[in-house]
């Protein structure tokens, strides 16, 4: 079972520190309350025994994924779970040998929209995190939003990735070792060879999870019941030798989406398996012994993911796919905010680019680097001086300090969060804008034009359902003056 556990970045860019969340009550934000309700609950499930209570660990037995901007608020606002999560990648090395977790790409951002540039940076800087945290290289990587194409797989096995996990429905075709080619449904039960689109015959393995048991777990509330749970998994059991039953959710499903179904995970995980005698395994363990025979392409164009219907249209148009709202409301304003922040975006590269050049030997190397101070490994100063194309005086360093800043913010604004609900007043979509808003402050600060009028015009056209809340444009200024 792979869980994929996750937050936005929620901090104010000036502050680093997260505003109240109204909405969140009685927490002063989501974070907070998805934790009470899902991280630490996952992390000491308390299960009845004979002897009165039981303690388990259900990252122990899961395959995971924690996203770099969580685990990052986790490890301050609670290290004593967060040192849970590490432990239990420890402790499946020692059973398995491989760890439960994998990595994922940095700011959540959907790969497939994003220049090639950027999906090396957001990949270099998810590997750097979990090299950071876990000790180790990361085997496999969660793509957000299970969002690919051919551009983005190249990337992870540029990078050195094994694998990743797609829905069965991102699968095009598939054949045997040097067979015929077949369409779907491919077999959930093996790995599938990906090759490299170079033709290099480099390789990724695709693990396809099975999307009934994913349903059932993450909409029909299988998790609350442990026997179900399991029931759902030993239906899928065949006699044949090496098949894996496997599938995913996010994370949150246990114990915020679906209360008490992370009580039902750890019996499931920790009681009911082994009554039955049912072994947990990881993927990565899994592939190690079990290396694909089997060859898959997944669905070409603009690209595809587990939560959209239509491709990734649910990060850029009104393509029909939203969370919640009101009837009648729509998500046309997804394309001018894209619009808008794209026009912001090439500005800051441009600006960092040209300036960038004037003081570091490689600006774009210097940007992948900077995760490191990002995560707290090393100072800016430090990674400036590596990356120096000459002695540079207080004045230039500044001037590098804030290029690198003005990169992490223009990175930051395309979480893919600002996109997936319903309306452009959310919280998520008013967070994206206020990585815009201090990405433009650096751009004045650094003496750059920057085409405000343009862009605000943008905005004007991303209209909110709610008439209270008017354009992005006026969201956008909000924050601005505020």
């Amino acid at each position: 079972m792979h869980a994929h556990f996750y937050q936005p970045p929620r901090e104010d860019p000036w502050t680093g520190e997260i505003p109240e969340q109204p909405s969140a009550a009685p927490s002063h934000d989501w974070n907070e309350r998805v934790h009470a309700e899902s991280y630490r609950p996952n992390a000491f499930a308390r299960i009845p025994s004979d002897d009165g209570e039981r303690v388990a660990n259900n990252f122990e037995r899961l395959s995971f994924n924690v996203g770099p901007t969580l685990l990052s608020w986790m490890e301050k606002a609670d290290p004593e779970t967060y040192g849970r999560i590490l432990e239990a990648d420890r402790i499946s090395r020692e059973a398995l040998g491989h760890g439960n977790a994998i990595a994922q790409a940095f700011h959540h951002t959907i790969l497939p929209l994003s220049p090639l540039r950027e999906v090396r940076t957001q990949v270099r800087w998810g590997l750097a995190d979990f090299r950071h945290r876990f000790g180790r290289e990361a085997e496999g990587m969660w793509l957000p939003e299970t969002a690919a194409n051919d551009d983005v797989l190249s990337v992870l096995i540029d990078e050195g990735l094994r694998f990743t996990i797609l829905a069965p429905s991102q699968a095009r075709r598939w054949r045997e070792t040097d067979g015929t080619w077949q369409t779907p449904p491919v077999d959930t039960g093996s790995p599938h060879r990906y090759l490299h689109r170079d033709g290099s015959g480099r390789e990724l393995a695709l693990f396809f999870y099975e999307g009934e048991i994913a349903k059932a777990i993450a909409f029909e509330g299988a998790g609350k019941d442990a026997s179900r749970f399991l029931d759902l998994f030993e239906a899928k059991m065949t006699d044949s030798p090496g098949r894996l039953i496997h599938a995913a959710t996010d994370g949150e499903t246990y114990g915020h989406h679906q209360v008490f179904s992370d009580l039902g995970l750890a019996y499931a995980l920790f009681v009911e398996a082994d009554r039955r005698d049912i072994g947990p395994t990881n993927l990565a363990a899994f592939l190690a012994e079990h290396p694909p025979t089997r060859e898959a392409d997944i669905v070409g164009g603009e690209g595809s993911s587990w939560s959209c219907a239509h491709g990734v249209g649910r990060w850029y148009r009104d393509c029909g796919c939203s969370t919640g709202g009101e009837p009648g409301w729509n998500q046309a304003w997804r394309t001018p905010l894209r619009e808008a922040l794209d026009l912001l975006k090439d500005v800051a590269d441009e600006a960092f680019e040209r300036l960038g050049g004037e003081l570091l030997t490689d600006p774009w190397a210097a940007r992948d680097g900077y995760v490191d101070v990002v995560i707290g490994v090393r100072t800016a100063d430090e990674l400036v001086a590596d990356f120096q194309s000459r002695p540079l005086d207080k004045g230039q360093r500044d001037r590098a300090r804030q290029l690198l800043k003005l990169q992490q913010h223009a990175m930051a604004m395309y979480t893919s969060c600002g996109w997936f609900f319903n309306d452009i007043g959310g919280i998520e979509t008013v967070q994206v804008l206020t990585y815009a808003a201090a990405a433009i402050e650096l751009l004045r600060e650094l003496g750059q034009p920057f085409p405000e009028r343009e862009f605000i015009g943008i905005l004007e056209q991303a209209r909110s359902n709610d008439p209270e809340i008017g354009t992005g444009a006026d969201v956008f200024l909000r924050i601005e003056r505020a």
